[in-house]
C-alpha cells in the first residue's frame, strides 16, 4: 500500500459525553465491501457471505494472504482463503489435553493473535485458568505455554510477533514481555507501576497495555489503553510516545498528541510503516496512523455504527473488533456484524466469468404516450389472461420499460392509458 498526501475530505463534530470529536477522512478513494459473513451469528462454513460467524474479533493473514479470524463466541479458529472459502482451523474441539490437533481441540479464553514468519498462529490468553499463549502451528497442532508471572499481575493480553520469530505480550500487570525463539522470557518494557513514564526497558511506566503490533524494523508498538496513548517500543527497549492525549478518551485525527482515541481493539503495521487500527467508541472505525504521526480516518464514524458497504467516509462498521492487511486488502472483524469486511483501495471493476456470469433473454416495452400521465403494463401467455407487471408515470417520450424476469415460453405486452 503506497503512502499518498494527505487531504482534508471532511469534518465531522459531534459532542458525545462532553467530548468533541472531529474526523479528518483519507483520500486515498477507499472502498469498503463485505468479504465473508451473512450477518447472522451463528455456525457455517462455506463461501463468502454464505458463512455464518459468531462475534469475530482478532484477525491475521498469513503470507499466502489466507486469513485466519478468532471465532470467539464459537471458541474457534477460522479460515478464510483468498477466494473467500471458508473452514474451520482449529477449535470446537472436546480434548482439552495438548498438545491436540486442529478441530479436536477445545480452546479456551484468547485475547489477542499473531502470526509468525513461519506462519505459526500465536495467541494470548489462558488455559484451565493458566495465562500463557498458546501456538497452532501451520499444520493445526495446538500447545500451550504456561507461564508464572512474579509481581506482574495475572493474564496475557495483546500479542505480536517480529520478523526474527520472537513474541511479545502485554499483561495486566503494566508490563511488555518477550518470549524469544530460544525459549526465554524476558521483560521487555515497563517497571510493573501504573503510569506513562517513556524511557529506557523496565525504567518506563504503563496503564492496562493491551494491543501490540509490529513493524519490519521490530518497532513495537503499545495501544496503552488506560492513558489512552500509543507507544513504540524500539528494539534498544526505548519508549516513546507517538499520539494520544493523555488520559483523554475523545476520538480525534490529527498529528501526534492532537489525535485522541476512545478505544483501540487490534492493531496492524502496512510495509509502509502505517499503524492500522480498529476501534473508536461510540462509534467504530478503521484509523491510520503514518511515520510522523499524522492520525486520519480511513472508513467509519466516530459517533455512529451500523452496517453500509461503500466509501469510507459512508461506510459503518458495528464494534470493529480486529484489523489485518494482506496482499495490500485491508480486512476487518466487523465484530457485531457477523462479518468480515475488506477494504481495497481505488477500485477496480472486476470481469465476471464463468458460473457467476448468467445470460438471459429479456423483453424491453417502448411506450409513446403522454408525459406526466401513468401507464400501466400488462402481460399475458395467451391473450386471454392479463397480468399487471408495472405502473408508470411517464417522464419521457418514448419511454423504454425493461420485463426483469428472462422469457421463458410465450409472452405477450400491452400498455394501458390510466385515467
Amino acid at each position: 500500500m503506497k503512502t499518498k498526501i494527505m487531504a482534508v475530505l471532511a469534518v465531522v463534530l459531534a459532542s458525545f459525553g462532553g467530548n468533541v470529536d472531529a474526523q479528518t477522512y483519507d483520500t486515498n478513494n477507499e472502498v469498503v465491501q463485505t468479504f465473508a459473513g451473512s450477518g447472522f451469528s451463528g455456525y457455517l462454513d462455506g463461501v463468502g457471505q454464505l458463512t455464518m460467524f459468531n462475534n469475530p474479533n482478532a484477525i491475521v493473514a498469513d503470507s499466502n494472504s489466507n486469513l485466519f479470524v478468532w471465532d470467539s463466541s464459537n471458541s474457534r479458529i477460522r479460515k478464510i482463503t483468498p477466494d473467500g472459502t471458508v473452514s474451520t482451523f482449529a477449535g470446537g474441539g472436546s480434548n482439552s489435553s495438548l498438545p491436540a490437533t486442529g478441530t479436536n481441540a477445545l480452546l479456551s479464553v484468547i485475547a489477542g493473535l499473531t502470526i509468525d514468519r513461519n506462519d505459526n498462529l500465536w495467541a494470548s490468553g489462558t488455559h484451565s485458568s493458566s495465562a500463557g499463549l498458546w501456538k497452532i502451528t501451520s499444520g493445526a497442532v495446538v500447545t500451550f505455554t504456561n507461564f508464572s508471572f512474579t509481581g506482574s499481575g495475572y493474564g496475557t493480553i495483546g500479542v505480536c510477533a517480529d520478523t526474527a520469530g520472537n513474541i511479545y505480550f502485554s499483561t495486566a500487570g503494566n508490563q511488555i514481555y518477550r518470549y524469544g525463539t530460544n525459549g526465554v522470557l524476558s521483560v521487555f518494557a515497563g517497571s510493573g507501576n501504573s503510569g506513562n513514564a517513556d524511557g529506557n526497558g523496565i525504567f518506563t511506566s504503563f496503564n492496562s497495555p493491551k494491543s501490540l503490533a509490529a513493524d519490519s524494523a521490530n518497532n513495537i508498538y503499545v495501544w496503552d489503553s488506560g492513558n489512552y496513548l500509543i507507544r513504540r517500543i524500539d528494539q534498544s527497549q526505548n519508549v516513546t510516545t507517538l499520539a494520544g492525549k493523555y488520559q483523554n478518551s475523545s476520538n480525534v485525527d490529527g498529528v501526534g498528541t492532537n489525535a485522541a482515541f476512545g478505544s483501540i481493539s487490534q492493531m496492524s503495521v502496512d510495509g509502509s510503516g502505517n499503524v492500522i487500527f480498529v476501534g473508536g467508541f461510540p462509534g467504530s472505525s478503521v484509523r491510520k496512523m503514518d511515520a510522523s504521526s499524522n492520525v486520519v480516518t480511513m472508513a467509519g464514524s466516530f459517533t455512529q455504527t451500523g452496517y453500509t458497504n461503500g466509501a469510507g467516509n459512508l461506510a459503518r462498521f458495528n464494534n470493529a473488533g480486529g484489523v489485518c492487511i494482506a496482499s495490500g486488502t485491508i480486512y476487518v472483524a466487523d465484530t457485531s456484524n457477523q462479518r468480515i469486511r475488506q477494504i481495497s483501495f481505488n477500485p477496480q471493476p472486476q470481469v465476471v466469468t464463468g458460473a457467476n456470469l448468467g445470460i438471459g433473454t429479456f423483453a424491453g416495452v417502448t411506450i409513446i404516450g403522454t408525459v406526466g400521465r401513468t401507464y400501466q403494463v400488462q402481460s399475458s401467455p395467451d391473450l386471454n389472461a392479463w397480468t399487471t407487471r408495472a405502473t408508470i408515470l411517464l417522464t419521457s417520450s418514448p419511454y423504454l420499460w425493461i420485463d426483469q424476469n428472462p422469457i421463458a415460453g410465450n409472452k405477450f405486452y400491452q400498455a394501458l392509458l390510466l385515467p
